[in-house]
């Protein structure tokens, strides 16, 4: 099956290696691991492996920004 550019562009990482959910959030390794350890963001391990879900990285998004626009 053939993966056209459409599709690519539409495609979502289910599970994002910790390097890029560091990269995505803008944030240290330390401070995901806070957020892991608070259940603020789902980890799962594949053999050795850590991935972070992006589900929980989308929805940890979304709590912060909706908390921010009810400061305003």
């Amino acid at each position: 099956m053939e993966i056209v550019a459409e599709q690519v562009e539409r495609l979502q990482r289910l599970l994002v290696p910790v390097p890029e959910a560091l990269y995505q959030l803008g944030i240290g390794r330390t401070k995901l691991t806070e957020l892991w350890e608070a259940g603020e963001l789902v980890a799962v391990k594949i053999g050795t492996r850590t991935f972070i879900t992006q589900e929980s990285i989308n929805a940890f998004v979304d709590r912060l920004t909706q908390a921010a626009t009810a400061q305003t």
